[in-house]
């Protein structure tokens, strides 16, 4: 098929929501069409490609196997339109820097830092997505890639690391735990309960061999799978975490955590990482420069 072959795109958009709504009623709602005019629109696609792609159960439309897999497809081709719209759409006074960030790292460092930057620099605007993925596949529309550690993978190679910063590992707790359950010695830990992550294993173990406590064992573990859901369980009193510096200085200085101990050790690198075929505009290295500098400042709280 030529590649400027294409069925109409109106019937294209209206097909792709339904198949993601899985109704064609949601589809209406959401495009702020009638049903009747979402089932014509379907009807014209499947006369242009010559097969059913939605199957009648009951009162409702289900789209097919093959019909679901060409609608991840277009959504996949309908994202790529959105950024490419995003990025040269505005007026030449205005930009855009996407910034691709690990879930943790966006609401307890880079949100709390975004107003000041957005109040200094009105011209840029900063788009910011959440993934964990290391797999570059799937992952597109992005200018600034921010990541825990260095992926092993060889498509990563030809991307620029800058370095941003390494964490400080130390213990944590909420104020009002303390309160109801003081903390003074390290033997007191021992009727805390230790909470911690999946994905970040062997930062319990690091953290007490450098307190000298190795083999002290809380009350029990609360062990969740995202290091994110971990940080909220602390910041709930459920128990006593680990967690990093300066990635969670905001915590600490609107005191929804405390630091009980001055101890810490060494814990994950975090880089910046730009496509190589990146344009290197003057609003992208406004921002690269903005968060180096934010990587640099101090946290009130060094060990």
């Amino acid at each position: 098929m030529n590649k400027r072959h294409l069925p109409p795109l109106n019937a294209l958009r209206i097909f792709e929501t339904a198949a993601r709504c899985g109704s064609f009623s949601e589809a209406a709602k959401e495009l702020g069409i009638t049903h009747g005019a979402v089932s014509r629109q379907i009807k014209v696609l499947e006369e242009w490609l010559g097969q059913a792609l939605f199957m009648r159960e009951g009162k409702r439309c289900k789209a097919t196997d093959h019909a679901r897999a060409f609608a991840t497809e277009i959504s996949a081709s309908f994202d790529l339109i959105g950024d490419a719209t995003i990025r040269f759409g505005r007026s030449p006074g205005s930009r855009v820097v996407r910034i691709n960030v690990q879930t943790t790292l966006a609401t307890r460092w880079l949100l709390p830092r975004l107003a000041a930057f957005t109040e200094r620099h009105p011209d840029i605007e900063i788009a910011v997505t959440t993934s964990h993925s290391h797999d570059l596949k799937g992952q597109f529309g992005f200018d600034i890639l921010i990541r825990r550690e260095t992926p092993q993978r060889p498509e990563w190679q030809s991307f620029e690391r800058i370095p941003l910063f390494t964490e400080r590992l130390t213990l944590l707790a909420s104020p009002a735990l303390l309160q109801r359950q003081p903390l003074t010695t390290l033997s007191d830990l021992a009727s805390y309960v230790f909470v911690s992550s999946q994905s970040r294993a062997g930062e319990w173990e690091s953290w007490l061999e450098a307190a000298g406590v190795a083999d002290l064992r809380g009350k029990r573990y609360q062990r969740f799978d995202h290091y994110h859901v971990c940080l909220q369980a602390i910041v709930e009193g459920i128990g006593v975490g680990i967690g990093g510096l300066p990635t969670l200085a905001h915590e600490l200085q609107q005191q929804r955590l405390v630091a009980p101990f001055e101890i810490s050790v060494p814990g994950s690198h975090y880089a910046l990482w730009l496509p190589p075929d990146i344009d290197k505009s003057a609003s992208l290295l406004k921002t690269v420069a903005w968060l180096q500098q934010e990587a640099k400042q101090p946290v009130g709280f060094e060990f």
